[in-house]
Protein backbone atom coordinates (compact mmCIF):
# COMPACT_ATOMS: atom_id res chain seq x y z
CA UNK A 1 0.00 0.00 0.00
CA UNK A 2 1.70 3.09 -0.94
CA UNK A 3 1.85 5.80 1.65
CA UNK A 4 3.39 8.73 2.02
CA UNK A 5 5.86 8.92 5.12
CA UNK A 6 8.62 10.61 6.80
CA UNK A 7 12.12 9.10 5.28
CA UNK A 8 14.58 11.39 6.66
CA UNK A 9 14.47 13.23 10.17
CA UNK A 10 15.08 17.04 9.54
CA UNK A 11 13.64 20.17 9.05
CA UNK A 12 11.58 20.69 5.49
CA UNK A 13 12.81 23.85 5.49
CA UNK A 14 16.85 23.29 6.20
CA UNK A 15 18.50 25.01 3.50
CA UNK A 16 21.11 22.15 3.90
CA UNK A 17 20.19 19.36 1.69
CA UNK A 18 22.36 17.10 3.65
CA UNK A 19 20.41 17.66 6.77
CA UNK A 20 17.34 18.53 5.54
CA UNK A 21 14.61 16.19 6.25
CA UNK A 22 12.72 14.27 3.93
CA UNK A 23 9.32 13.18 2.51
CA UNK A 24 8.59 10.18 0.42
CA UNK A 25 5.81 7.46 -1.20
CA UNK A 26 6.79 4.18 0.15
CA UNK A 27 4.50 0.85 0.93
CA UNK A 28 3.61 -0.07 4.03
CA UNK A 29 1.11 -3.04 5.05
CA UNK A 30 -2.40 -2.81 4.53
CA UNK A 31 -3.99 -2.59 7.90
CA UNK A 32 -5.70 -5.48 9.26
CA UNK A 33 -9.75 -4.89 9.16
CA UNK A 34 -10.73 -5.93 12.50
CA UNK A 35 -14.50 -6.77 13.41
CA UNK A 36 -15.56 -3.49 14.22
CA UNK A 37 -13.20 -1.86 11.77
CA UNK A 38 -13.68 0.33 8.38
CA UNK A 39 -11.93 -0.26 5.28
CA UNK A 40 -11.24 3.67 3.79
CA UNK A 41 -10.61 3.89 -0.18
CA UNK A 42 -8.91 7.22 0.27
CA UNK A 43 -10.19 10.14 -1.65
CA UNK A 44 -7.69 12.92 -0.43
CA UNK A 45 -5.60 13.80 2.25
CA UNK A 46 -4.49 17.22 3.16
CA UNK A 47 -1.18 18.61 4.24
CA UNK A 48 -1.52 19.63 8.00
CA UNK A 49 0.66 22.85 9.09
CA UNK A 50 1.58 19.51 11.89
CA UNK A 51 3.07 17.38 9.01
CA UNK A 52 6.33 18.83 8.92
CA UNK A 53 6.88 18.68 13.03
CA UNK A 54 6.58 15.25 12.81
CA UNK A 55 9.64 15.26 9.93
CA UNK A 56 11.47 17.09 13.02
CA UNK A 57 11.16 14.36 15.05
CA UNK A 58 8.57 15.64 17.53
CA UNK A 59 6.99 12.53 17.68
CA UNK A 60 9.57 9.88 17.20
CA UNK A 61 12.38 9.55 14.83
CA UNK A 62 11.88 6.03 13.63
CA UNK A 63 11.44 6.29 9.95
CA UNK A 64 9.46 5.57 7.91
CA UNK A 65 6.69 7.77 9.69
CA UNK A 66 3.38 7.66 7.99
CA UNK A 67 1.75 10.95 7.60
CA UNK A 68 -1.88 11.92 7.04
CA UNK A 69 -4.46 12.88 9.21
CA UNK A 70 -6.77 14.98 6.88
CA UNK A 71 -9.06 12.81 4.76
CA UNK A 72 -11.81 11.87 3.15
CA UNK A 73 -12.80 9.01 0.73
CA UNK A 74 -15.15 5.88 0.34
CA UNK A 75 -16.08 2.92 2.38
CA UNK A 76 -14.04 -0.34 1.18
CA UNK A 77 -14.63 -2.61 3.57
CA UNK A 78 -16.55 -2.86 6.64
CA UNK A 79 -15.83 -5.59 10.15
CA UNK A 80 -18.64 -7.88 10.96
CA UNK A 81 -20.05 -5.77 14.05
CA UNK A 82 -18.91 -1.93 12.17
CA UNK A 83 -22.44 -1.38 11.53
CA UNK A 84 -23.22 0.52 14.51
CA UNK A 85 -23.89 4.18 13.11
CA UNK A 86 -24.84 2.59 9.51
CA UNK A 87 -22.19 2.73 7.39
CA UNK A 88 -22.66 0.69 4.07
CA UNK A 89 -19.75 -0.29 1.77
CA UNK A 90 -19.80 2.69 -1.09
CA UNK A 91 -20.72 5.37 1.96
CA UNK A 92 -18.78 9.03 1.57
CA UNK A 93 -16.80 9.53 4.76
CA UNK A 94 -14.45 11.67 6.60
CA UNK A 95 -13.09 11.12 10.38
CA UNK A 96 -10.97 11.28 12.89
CA UNK A 97 -7.47 10.07 13.03
CA UNK A 98 -7.36 9.61 16.95
CA UNK A 99 -9.34 6.63 18.62
CA UNK A 100 -9.98 7.36 22.09
CA UNK A 101 -9.94 3.87 24.26
CA UNK A 102 -13.08 4.71 26.37
CA UNK A 103 -11.83 2.82 29.20
CA UNK A 104 -8.86 4.71 30.94
CA UNK A 105 -9.85 7.54 33.27
CA UNK A 106 -9.42 10.44 31.40
CA UNK A 107 -12.03 9.09 29.24
CA UNK A 108 -14.18 8.07 31.69
CA UNK A 109 -14.76 11.68 32.95
CA UNK A 110 -14.99 13.22 29.83
CA UNK A 111 -11.75 13.93 28.89
CA UNK A 112 -10.88 12.24 25.69
CA UNK A 113 -7.85 14.42 24.47
CA UNK A 114 -5.77 13.62 27.65
CA UNK A 115 -6.82 9.58 26.63
CA UNK A 116 -4.03 7.20 27.83
CA UNK A 117 -3.54 5.01 24.97
CA UNK A 118 -3.79 7.20 21.93
CA UNK A 119 -0.30 6.79 21.10
CA UNK A 120 -1.01 3.06 20.97
CA UNK A 121 -3.58 3.68 17.73
CA UNK A 122 -1.76 5.47 14.60
CA UNK A 123 -2.30 4.62 11.18
CA UNK A 124 -1.50 6.84 8.51
CA UNK A 125 -4.25 8.12 5.98
CA UNK A 126 -1.96 9.84 3.64
CA UNK A 127 -2.35 6.65 1.70
CA UNK A 128 -4.07 4.80 -0.99
CA UNK A 129 -6.38 2.88 1.79
CA UNK A 130 -6.99 3.61 5.75
CA UNK A 131 -8.51 1.33 8.17
CA UNK A 132 -9.86 3.22 11.19
CA UNK A 133 -12.10 1.94 14.15
CA UNK A 134 -15.92 2.18 13.65
CA UNK A 135 -16.25 5.26 16.34
CA UNK A 136 -13.61 7.40 14.46
CA UNK A 137 -15.57 7.71 11.08
CA UNK A 138 -18.32 9.96 9.90
CA UNK A 139 -20.43 9.45 6.65
CA UNK A 140 -19.81 12.76 4.71
CA UNK A 141 -23.66 15.33 3.75
CA UNK A 142 -24.62 14.48 0.46
CA UNK A 143 -23.99 17.91 -0.35
CA UNK A 144 -20.13 17.86 0.56
CA UNK A 145 -17.82 16.34 -1.89
CA UNK A 146 -14.82 14.35 -1.15
CA UNK A 147 -12.23 17.42 -1.50
CA UNK A 148 -14.27 19.71 0.57
CA UNK A 149 -14.71 16.42 3.24
CA UNK A 150 -11.04 15.89 3.68
CA UNK A 151 -11.30 19.68 5.88
CA UNK A 152 -13.59 17.77 8.38
CA UNK A 153 -10.60 16.82 11.12
CA UNK A 154 -9.43 20.66 10.73
CA UNK A 155 -12.78 21.99 10.96
CA UNK A 156 -13.26 20.24 14.11
CA UNK A 157 -10.17 22.01 15.80
CA UNK A 158 -11.87 25.39 14.29
CA UNK A 159 -14.90 24.28 16.80
CA UNK A 160 -12.84 23.21 19.50
CA UNK A 161 -11.26 26.31 19.56
CA UNK A 162 -14.25 28.28 19.47
CA UNK A 163 -15.37 26.15 22.42
CA UNK A 164 -12.47 26.93 24.76
CA UNK A 165 -13.02 31.00 23.80
CA UNK A 166 -16.29 30.81 25.66
CA UNK A 167 -17.57 33.48 22.96
CA UNK A 168 -20.58 35.03 23.70
CA UNK A 169 -22.43 36.93 21.25
CA UNK A 170 -21.21 40.55 20.48
CA UNK A 171 -17.89 39.70 21.84
CA UNK A 172 -14.75 41.50 19.76
CA UNK A 173 -12.68 38.93 18.30
CA UNK A 174 -8.87 38.70 16.94
CA UNK A 175 -7.40 36.04 15.31
CA UNK A 176 -3.43 35.61 14.33
CA UNK A 177 -2.82 33.66 11.64
CA UNK A 178 -4.34 32.87 8.14
CA UNK A 179 -3.19 29.67 7.59
CA UNK A 180 -6.42 26.90 7.86
CA UNK A 181 -6.76 26.95 11.15
CA UNK A 182 -7.04 30.99 11.18
CA UNK A 183 -8.66 31.11 8.15
CA UNK A 184 -11.60 28.15 9.54
CA UNK A 185 -11.41 29.51 13.23
CA UNK A 186 -12.67 32.88 11.84
CA UNK A 187 -15.98 31.64 9.90
CA UNK A 188 -17.02 29.66 13.01
CA UNK A 189 -16.26 32.36 15.03
CA UNK A 190 -18.29 34.60 12.50
CA UNK A 191 -21.10 32.44 13.31
CA UNK A 192 -20.87 32.55 17.07
CA UNK A 193 -21.87 36.60 16.70
CA UNK A 194 -17.45 37.71 16.58
CA UNK A 195 -17.35 41.51 16.07
CA UNK A 196 -14.22 43.82 15.35
CA UNK A 197 -13.86 40.33 13.70
CA UNK A 198 -9.69 40.87 12.91
CA UNK A 199 -6.72 38.55 11.22
CA UNK A 200 -3.50 39.46 12.22
CA UNK A 201 -1.19 38.12 8.96
CA UNK A 202 1.77 39.04 7.77
CA UNK A 203 0.62 37.57 3.58
CA UNK A 204 -1.56 39.93 2.26
CA UNK A 205 -3.23 37.15 -0.03
CA UNK A 206 -4.20 35.68 3.66
CA UNK A 207 -5.33 38.85 4.69
CA UNK A 208 -7.39 39.56 1.26
CA UNK A 209 -8.92 35.87 2.17
CA UNK A 210 -10.16 36.46 5.47
CA UNK A 211 -12.09 40.08 4.55
CA UNK A 212 -13.60 38.02 1.74
CA UNK A 213 -14.79 35.36 4.64
CA UNK A 214 -15.95 37.67 7.16
CA UNK A 215 -13.44 39.77 8.97
CA UNK A 216 -14.04 43.08 9.64
CA UNK A 217 -10.11 44.15 9.90
CA UNK A 218 -6.75 43.14 9.30
CA UNK A 219 -3.63 43.81 10.77
CA UNK A 220 0.11 43.29 9.29
CA UNK A 221 2.53 43.09 12.02
CA UNK A 222 4.72 43.71 10.43
CA UNK A 223 4.26 47.07 8.52
CA UNK A 224 1.82 48.26 11.40
CA UNK A 225 1.82 48.91 15.10
CA UNK A 226 -0.29 46.34 16.47
CA UNK A 227 -1.38 47.79 19.26
CA UNK A 228 -2.28 50.79 18.01
CA UNK A 229 -4.48 49.54 14.97
CA UNK A 230 -6.15 47.07 18.14
CA UNK A 231 -6.72 50.31 19.74
CA UNK A 232 -8.37 51.48 17.00
CA UNK A 233 -10.86 48.60 15.94
CA UNK A 234 -11.71 48.26 19.77
CA UNK A 235 -11.78 51.86 20.94
CA UNK A 236 -9.03 51.17 23.29
CA UNK A 237 -10.64 48.61 25.03
CA UNK A 238 -9.19 45.64 23.14
CA UNK A 239 -10.26 41.87 22.15
CA UNK A 240 -12.56 40.12 24.47
CA UNK A 241 -11.43 36.70 22.59
CA UNK A 242 -8.18 36.47 20.98
CA UNK A 243 -6.89 33.12 19.13
CA UNK A 244 -3.20 32.08 18.45
CA UNK A 245 -3.55 30.04 15.26
CA UNK A 246 -0.04 30.70 14.02
CA UNK A 247 2.60 28.61 16.44
CA UNK A 248 4.97 31.61 15.64
CA UNK A 249 7.01 32.12 18.94
CA UNK A 250 7.41 36.22 17.64
CA UNK A 251 3.77 36.48 17.36
CA UNK A 252 2.46 35.39 20.54
CA UNK A 253 3.75 37.17 23.38
CA UNK A 254 2.13 40.29 21.54
CA UNK A 255 -1.62 38.83 22.07
CA UNK A 256 -1.67 39.42 25.44
CA UNK A 257 -1.32 43.29 25.01
CA UNK A 258 -4.19 43.48 22.78
CA UNK A 259 -6.40 41.38 25.14
CA UNK A 260 -9.49 43.11 26.92
CA UNK A 261 -9.46 43.29 30.85
CA UNK A 262 -11.17 39.98 30.82
CA UNK A 263 -10.53 38.46 28.17
CA UNK A 264 -9.96 34.52 27.11
CA UNK A 265 -6.57 34.26 24.79
CA UNK A 266 -6.49 30.42 23.36
CA UNK A 267 -3.16 29.22 21.83
CA UNK A 268 -4.44 27.17 19.50
CA UNK A 269 -1.49 26.31 17.56
CA UNK A 270 1.51 23.48 17.60
CA UNK A 271 4.53 25.41 19.29
CA UNK A 272 8.43 24.02 19.23
CA UNK A 273 9.29 21.83 22.50
CA UNK A 274 11.72 24.34 23.58
CA UNK A 275 10.04 27.86 23.53
CA UNK A 276 9.02 29.27 26.69
CA UNK A 277 7.08 32.67 27.10
CA UNK A 278 7.91 35.35 29.54
CA UNK A 279 4.96 36.13 31.35
CA UNK A 280 4.08 38.67 34.03
CA UNK A 281 1.63 37.16 35.99
CA UNK A 282 1.10 40.84 38.01
CA UNK A 283 0.05 42.57 34.60
CA UNK A 284 -1.68 39.48 32.83
CA UNK A 285 -3.53 37.52 35.14
CA UNK A 286 -3.66 39.76 38.41
CA UNK A 287 -4.25 42.95 37.08
CA UNK A 288 -6.20 41.77 33.58
CA UNK A 289 -7.67 38.60 34.67
CA UNK A 290 -6.67 36.73 31.35
CA UNK A 291 -7.96 33.29 30.97
CA UNK A 292 -5.04 31.41 28.85
CA UNK A 293 -5.56 28.19 27.67
CA UNK A 294 -5.08 26.02 25.02
CA UNK A 295 -6.32 23.21 22.01
CA UNK A 296 -4.46 19.80 21.87
CA UNK A 297 -6.94 17.60 20.03
CA UNK A 298 -10.58 18.02 18.98
CA UNK A 299 -12.61 15.46 20.98
CA UNK A 300 -16.75 16.04 21.13
CA UNK A 301 -16.03 17.94 18.15
CA UNK A 302 -16.38 16.14 14.77
CA UNK A 303 -20.39 15.81 14.83
CA UNK A 304 -21.05 19.51 15.63
CA UNK A 305 -17.88 19.62 12.58
CA UNK A 306 -20.04 17.55 10.04
CA UNK A 307 -22.98 19.93 10.87
CA UNK A 308 -21.15 23.43 9.78
CA UNK A 309 -19.00 21.91 7.03
CA UNK A 310 -21.69 22.19 4.82
CA UNK A 311 -22.01 25.72 5.56
CA UNK A 312 -18.56 27.10 5.24
CA UNK A 313 -16.93 28.38 2.07
CA UNK A 314 -13.19 26.40 1.73
CA UNK A 315 -13.06 26.81 -2.21
CA UNK A 316 -9.66 28.67 -1.63
CA UNK A 317 -8.15 25.88 1.00
CA UNK A 318 -8.65 23.20 -1.97
CA UNK A 319 -7.11 24.35 -4.87
CA UNK A 320 -4.12 22.98 -4.82
CA UNK A 321 -4.10 18.97 -5.47
CA UNK A 322 -1.17 16.83 -5.79
CA UNK A 323 -1.36 13.77 -7.05
CA UNK A 324 -0.03 10.78 -4.63
CA UNK A 325 3.19 9.99 -6.83
CA UNK A 326 4.13 13.89 -6.61
CA UNK A 327 3.94 13.97 -2.76
CA UNK A 328 7.65 15.30 -2.45
CA UNK A 329 6.14 17.87 -4.92
CA UNK A 330 3.39 18.71 -2.85
CA UNK A 331 5.40 19.10 0.29
CA UNK A 332 7.75 21.36 -1.32
CA UNK A 333 4.79 23.74 -2.55
CA UNK A 334 3.65 22.89 1.04
CA UNK A 335 6.99 24.71 2.60
CA UNK A 336 6.73 27.31 0.09
CA UNK A 337 3.62 28.62 1.51
CA UNK A 338 2.84 29.18 -1.77
CA UNK A 339 -0.99 27.96 -1.16
CA UNK A 340 -3.18 28.43 1.81
CA UNK A 341 -3.46 24.86 2.40
CA UNK A 342 -2.12 21.82 -0.22
CA UNK A 343 -4.24 18.36 -0.55
CA UNK A 344 -2.47 15.08 -2.26
CA UNK A 345 -4.88 12.82 -4.18
CA UNK A 346 -4.88 9.22 -3.23
CA UNK A 347 -7.45 7.88 -5.36
CA UNK A 348 -9.62 9.07 -8.44
CA UNK A 349 -12.82 8.58 -6.14
CA UNK A 350 -14.98 11.83 -6.44
CA UNK A 351 -16.51 10.52 -10.15
CA UNK A 352 -17.57 7.42 -9.45
CA UNK A 353 -19.18 8.52 -5.75
CA UNK A 354 -21.14 11.43 -6.48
Amino acid sequence: MRTVAVTKIGSLRDPDESTRGRIGVVDFPEQPLGPEDVRIRVAYAAICGSDPHLAEGFFGTDVPIGLGHELSGVVEALGKRATRNGLRVGDRVAGNFLRFCGTCRPCQEGKQQFCENIQEYNRPGMAETVTWHESQVYKLPDDVPLLKGCLLEPTSVAVRIADKTNIKVGDRVAICGGGPIGQLALQVLKMHGATSLTLIEPIADRREMALRHGAEHVIDPVAEDQQARADEITGGRGYDVVVDASGSPRAVRGLLDIAAKGATVVYGAMYPETFEMPLNLSDYLYLKELTLTGVFVSPYAFPRALQILPHLDVDELTRAVFPLENAVEAFEAHVSGAHPKVVIRCNELEAVSS
